[in-house]
């Protein structure tokens, strides 16, 4: 970021919402140096005043937010959120966005979009820090992103424990995850829960690009839902997702409505920590990139319960939030890069061969 002051690009169809975002960024201490009504403007902006971030619609006239990320990221790459609808077809069109480049999303509310959005000011302006924080110059929180259909599986050689392994992220997490999961054999035997803070619109979305993505048996998790080895879970966004029972090869999970953890629900802490109390077998707790502390408390939990824990290292993550406050805690067993962490799984869940 070029100076202690955020400066961003705001590029919205809708001259109101273009006015209210950049009220809300500026009252929220983002200088918003330039707007733009579609995406050959906000290519432009970008060009012209060096933003350390733009917020970007998805939907426009003309140049759309898919055709401009691509054009941004490769002439003048600067981190970008995306503000999706909280609907299913813009999830689909976010997921995109995020392949394409762009860091983060935020959804637009639907219904009274004043009164609602302004309840949202605070988020807003928190993840707009954020994203403006990434750098997006190099690629190494880029790393290798597979193009849908082509994610490759990591093989090695030996046999592994059916562990239950934990999956918490947040900010810049969703294509981590899918390479991650997508490279874990089945034949591992890993019974998987992912909590990727993600709103409820999304995680189903989520749930499918994993499964197409990879070996496991993907799915978005219902209530009372079980898993055995070779299938993975995504909390729904909106709940938190307990572990409440472990038995054979198999785990149950419950939702609830229980208050949010660190601002969010699903939170990872919640799913973690009800692992550590529940579960017999191996356990492994991966913390990957996120803005905030959620997964750290979890991590902890299960290490004391004699698990392994994971965290994604500060080159790799796009916001160094959530694995730093893993590591101070003392809770972190190894730090690695995003693409190194399937490695990690299997090397922690091997088993010994004694002569």
């Amino acid at each position: 970021m070029t100076g202690a002051v955020p400066r961003a690009v705001v590029v919205d169809d809708s001259h109101f919402m273009r006015t209210m975002l950049s009220d809300m960024l500026d009252d929220g201490g983002v200088d918003v140096v330039a707007t733009a009504a579609d995406g050959a403007e906000a290519v432009s902006a970008v060009l012209e005043h060096d933003p350390d971030v733009v917020t970007m619609d998805l939907e426009m006239p003309n140049v759309g937010g898919l055709e401009a990320v691509e054009r941004i990221m490769a002439e003048h790459p600067t981190p970008i959120l995306m503000l999706s609808a909280h609907t299913a077809d813009g999830a689909d069109v976010t997921f995109e966005a995020l392949e394409k480049g762009a860091v983060d999303f935020f959804t637009k509310p639907g219904g009274e979009v004043s009164t609602q959005m302004s309840s949202m000011e605070d988020q807003l302006v928190e993840k707009v820090k954020a994203v403006a924080g990434v750098d997006v110059g190099g690629s190494d929180h880029r790393s290798s992103t597979s193009e849908q259909g082509t994610t490759s599986t990591t093989h090695s050689d030996g046999d592994y424990e059916g562990a239950t392994v934990l999956i918490a992220s947040s900010t810049g997490g969703p294509t981590v995850v899918e390479r991650v999961v997508g490279a874990l054999p089945r034949d591992a035997g890993y019974r998987i829960i992912v909590v990727q803070h993600m709103p409820d619109a999304f995680t189903e979305r989520f749930a499918d690009r994993l499964d197409a993505a990879s070996e496991y048996d993907v799915r978005e998790a219902t209530d009372g839902d079980r898993i055995g080895a070779g299938e993975a879970l995504v909390a729904p966004g909106g709940r938190h997702l307990v572990v409440a029972g472990a038995g054979g090869d198999r785990v149950r999970v419950k939702l609830t409505d229980d208050p949010p953890e660190h601002g969010v629900r699903p939170a990872a802490d919640v799913t973690m920590r009800s692992a550590a109390e529940t579960v017999d077998g191996p356990l492994v707790g991966v913390v990957l990139t996120g803005m905030g502390a959620d997964g750290a408390e979890g991590a902890r939990a299960i290490g004391e319960a004699g698990g392994h824990v994971i965290a994604q290292d500060e080159s790799s993550s796009a916001v160094f939030g959530m694995p730093k406050r893993a590591i101070e805690l003392g809770a972190v067993d190894d730090v690695l890069a995003g693409d190194d962490v399937p490695d990690g799984i299997l090397d922690a869940t091997r088993l010994e061969v004694n002569a």
